[in-house]
């Protein structure tokens, strides 16, 4: 069962991880883009923001959930830290973007708070991953990007929950303001929950 779970959690993470690919291949005037004004599409600091956070955020997403196999880190543990490396610094440009691009989310002040909050908790927990792991301690660093990729994990809650939610309330906006939370707490939670299952939240 277990086996089955993290082979659907890959899938979905490499789905949704190359799903900003879209935007080079179609008209970028779709989904979420829609609800943009012209003017903020086309400024030339938000497109910047926008395409960084995108781009390295998918990144981080694509190759993040391999640091989760055990097999992987035991047979390769410099392919480990070479992923790991490629993630933190994918993240700290998509984080950083996503807290400049947040300011500017559709919905107003609720979502503006809701996106700022989840940026800021996937960079710092980042962050205090890698600093763990520089003064070797595993278990920190082990909570701490549990914590992380649950933040990074929100780009895939985030397009279940949105056209369920838009579907279920037939207001696009109204949908989008709960989403902004609900993309990412709930992964918090289960990722308290997974620490304290693993005897890391001691440490």
């Amino acid at each position: 069962m277990k086996k089955v779970i993290f082979v659907l959690f890959a899938i979905l993470c490499i789905c949704i991880g190359v799903y900003p690919l879209i935007y080079f291949l179609i008209d970028r005037t779709f989904g979420l883009l829609n609800s943009k004004s012209d003017v903020l599409l086309n400024d030339i600091f938000w497109n910047i923001g926008f395409y960084s956070h995108i781009l390295f955020g998918g990144l981080a997403l694509l190759i993040g959930w391999m640091q989760f196999s055990k097999k992987l880190r035991l047979k390769n543990i410099k392919l480990h830290r070479n992923i790991g490396k490629i993630y933190v610094i994918s993240v700290l440009i998509s984080g950083l973007a996503s807290i400049y691009i947040a300011i500017f989310a559709t919905g107003g002040l609720i979502s503006v708070i809701g996106f700022l909050c989840l940026g800021l908790i996937w960079t710092i927990t980042t962050i205090l991953a890698y600093t763990s792991i520089r003064k070797a301690d595993v278990n920190k660093h082990q909570k701490f990007m549990i914590l992380s990729y649950a933040a990074c994990f929100a780009a895939v809650t985030l397009r279940i929950w949105l056209p369920l939610l838009t579907i279920a309330l037939q207001d696009f906006i109204s949908a989008y303001r709960i989403v902004a939370w609900l993309c990412w707490v709930p992964n918090i939670i289960v990722a308290i929950f997974i620490i304290r299952k693993l005897g890391l939240n001691a440490s």
